[in-house]
């Protein structure tokens, strides 16, 4: 009995050891045991996902992302109608502007959706299940506007009189009129009018922010944030239960570094009044992105994850590009992966290695590829029937 007595107390003291153990190791930064990335979340993938894409916020690279899990799993996608690559953009989004969802096709369902529109909700539900996740995409407007100025500069009537976006922000009301809204919807507050608000909108009306703010939040389950973007893949990544090649990308649409306008303080402060509903909404969902990275993850396996996500970019990175790198040039060799160019953007493309094998290569060129090429690819496998859309700048 005294054996015995004594064997029960050394278990006893063991789960003491134990469990203060893992109360330490809890209590340091958020610690979670941490599964491997290429082991999907408990639960089915999710694979009826709306992207609202907003301009020049690195959504290129999230809707390669989308169109590629939408082909590696035969699912299908909200594509534009006939011979347009977005939808009806910038007016405000209609069923119609799907093609398959109009005529016959009245009440069809896609799995997908992510090119460009303007977000209106009861016309995305009729082409969207019920059981949807929506997310979207956000960036500093102070980048996201000098983004705009570069690449929609010779289509946007308010910065065609000035000389630089320092000189435009210097006196704004100049050259923007509110009259031509739809003309002028890169210039000011354009991830608030991709929403489906007013640009113009007073943003001293503090009840109007609020109320669009709350109005977003509660359709949308996440809104990642473009300077932080592994970190928002990584939780999309564990909110959609996908696996980890389903999110590792390429960065698509980017412009050559000497494109970039370094901004004085002054210009970007101004820039921050003169697009002062996409600061706040800026703000408020960089705030919210946190809290729910720190909920969902911790900072202990947020920072793993991530690494593990880059680490696999590199890999595939090494695997399929010369050098590892966009090339030099403004325009990839291969036109399959030749990005469009607008304004004095000059879009980096990929070139890829001349060595792959079938498989890898078909691996690669999904990565590689710009968005029009993508949105073509999917409409002629999804609706071969139809006229494929015509991709003219690849010819010039």
């Amino acid at each position: 009995m005294p054996a015995c007595r004594c064997f029960q107390a050394v278990l006893v003291l063991l789960a003491v050891a134990v469990t203060m153990l893992l109360a330490i190791l809890l209590s340091l930064d958020g610690w979670l045991p941490t599964p491997l990335l290429g082991v999907r979340e408990e639960g089915p993938p999710v694979t009826n996902v709306m992207f609202l894409k907003t301009h020049k916020t690195a959504s290129s690279t999230v809707l390669n992302v989308l169109f590629r899990f939408a082909e590696t799993h035969n699912l299908s996608v909200a594509l534009p109608a006939g011979a347009s690559f977005h939808l009806g953009y910038p007016w405000l989004f209609l069923a119609r502007y799907v093609e398959g969802a109009g005529g016959a096709g009245r009440g069809a369902r896609f799995n997908v959706m992510c090119n460009h529109l303007r977000f209106h909700l009861p016309e995305v539900q009729k082409v969207m299940p019920n059981d949807t996740f929506y997310f979207s995409i956000v960036r500093d407007p102070v980048a996201q506007l000098e983004s705009s100025f570069a690449y929609y500069r010779a289509a946007v009537p308010a910065f065609w009189a000035a000389g630089s976006l320092e000189a435009f922000l210097e006196a704004p009301r100049t050259f923007y009129q509110p009259g031509l809204t739809l003309q002028n919807v890169h210039a000011r507050n354009n991830m608030w009018f991709d929403l489906g608000f007013d640009p113009d909108a007073p943003a001293d009306d503090e009840g109007y922010v609020r109320a669009r703010l709350a109005e977003v939040a509660r359709r949308f389950q996440l809104v990642l944030i473009a300077e932080h973007f592994d970190e928002s893949m990584v939780l999309l990544r564990r909110l959609l239960r996908w696996q980890l090649d389903d999110v590792v990308a390429f960065r698509l649409n980017a412009r050559s570094p000497h494109t970039v306008a370094r901004l004085s303080p002054a210009a970007r402060e101004r820039a921050r009044g003169w697009s002062a509903l996409d600061w706040r909404l800026y703000q408020h969902f960089n705030r919210s992105f946190w809290a729910r990275a720190r909920a969902e993850l911790g900072p202990g396996r947020l920072r793993a994850d991530v690494e593990r996500l880059r680490a696999r970019r590199r890999e595939l990175g090494a695997r399929c590009l010369q050098e590892g790198e966009p090339p030099g040039p403004t325009r990839a060799p291969d036109p399959l992966l030749r990005p469009y160019q607008s304004g004095g953007a000059h879009i980096l493309g990929y070139s890829l290695r001349r060595d792959l094998d079938p498989t890898t290569l078909r691996l690669c060129e999904r990565l590689a590829m710009p968005e029009l090429q993508y949105t073509a690819r999917l409409y002629a496998r999804q609706f071969p029937h139809k006229p494929p859309k015509d991709i003219n700048f690849l010819d010039e």
